[in-house]
């Protein structure tokens, strides 16, 4: 799915992929290894980058008992889908540039990236579901049945996920076919319209439920501010800013789930074999991106996970500071 490029050799008006054109793959079955680039080097190290984090984040979240909320369960699922989708990365690297390609390499990568990057839109709509519900039902919100919910709901998600990456490897490809391929060989473009087509479903649900947030959080406002000339000023003040960083950060977080997925969703939809493949170029990279940016947007940000990486990290001055702490930022 990840295309090729030497970004400075290829002819923007025709579709065929510099690294692996069609006419050669109609000539000539076997692949040749590619001179080091710096397009490869770059794929290196974002692949170990996304994979670093996420597997730092994975592993913080999997080892710390007291973090088994459903919302840590969602953002392992996510870091494992972000971790998947850096060693597809790499893995894409290696076939490239390090060991003879072949037609099995391309649809194990493919199928690898297609099967992180459908987990990780799921687990960012999870995400959102879950912010939603716990701003909803915040009196059941953590209990044993909820997190039993997440975990069925979780389980659901990998095994669909892991159905659709299936479909290249299974059969579904244009490798024998190539005037069937879509933007991202070895896709077809059947194959890729129903991906991009669900892709798209999932982003406006996930739309729809932060539009849900920001309803309930206007609810929640209103009610403090009828009872503002009950609190001190002082109080006031920090509830109006707490909640002004709030929204900020929903922006924030908004406006990076957006620029990530949609483009590489629509283009995914209008795009062809003959379509440049600079423009593909320009909307696989900010959804690949993604993976690199989840971990801090969402998982980095939790106060109980920073605490856990600041005890592992600095044991002897945690657990000084942690005697001076307020009980608010227990």
């Amino acid at each position: 799915m990840i295309l090729n490029a030497s970004d400075l050799g290829w002819d923007e008006s025709s579709g065929s992929d510099p690294f692996f054109p069609l006419d050669k793959l109609e000539s000539s079955p076997e692949y040749e290894v590619l001179p080091l680039t710096v397009w490869g080097v770059a794929l290196c190290i974002s692949g170990t980058l996304i994979a670093t984090e996420n597997a730092i984040v994975v592993t913080t979240i999997l080892a710390t008992p007291s973090l088994r909320a459903p919302v840590f369960l969602l953002l392992a699922s996510l870091g494992l889908a972000d971790l998947l989708a850096g060693v597809a990365l790499i893995l894409h690297f290696l076939f490239l540039f390090c060991v003879e390609p072949s037609d099995w390499s391309e649809l194990i990568t493919s199928g690898l990236l297609v099967t992180s990057l459908t987990a990780s839109l799921c687990s960012l709509m999870g995400v959102a579901l879950d912010r939603y519900l716990s701003l909803s039902n915040a009196l059941t919100y953590g209990s044993s049945q909820s997190r039993n919910r997440a975990a069925i709901l979780l389980l659901l998600v990998w095994v669909g996920a892991c159905i659709i990456g299936a479909g290249p490897a299974m059969g579904w490809h244009c490798l024998g076919t190539p005037n069937s391929c879509s933007v991202a060989r070895p896709l077809t473009r059947t194959y890729l319209s129903l991906l991009c087509g669900g892709f798209l479903v999932v982003v406006m649900i996930t739309l729809q439920l932060y539009a849900g947030i920001c309803r309930v959080a206007r609810r929640h406002a209103h009610a403090i501010a009828t009872q503002r000339h009950f609190l001190p000023a002082n109080h006031s003040y920090a509830s109006k800013h707490s909640s002004g960083r709030g929204f900020s950060r929903l922006i924030l977080v908004l406006s990076v789930f957006v620029g990530c997925w949609m483009p590489f969703s629509l283009w995914g939809l209008l795009g062809d074999a003959s379509s440049p493949p600079l423009y593909t170029y320009a909307t696989l990279v900010p959804a690949a991106g993604s993976s690199l940016l989840n971990p801090i947007l969402y998982s980095l940000r939790n106060k109980d996970i920073r605490k856990v990486l600041l005890q592992a990290c600095c044991p002897h001055r945690y657990t000084q500071n942690t005697h001076t702490n307020y009980p608010a930022d227990v």
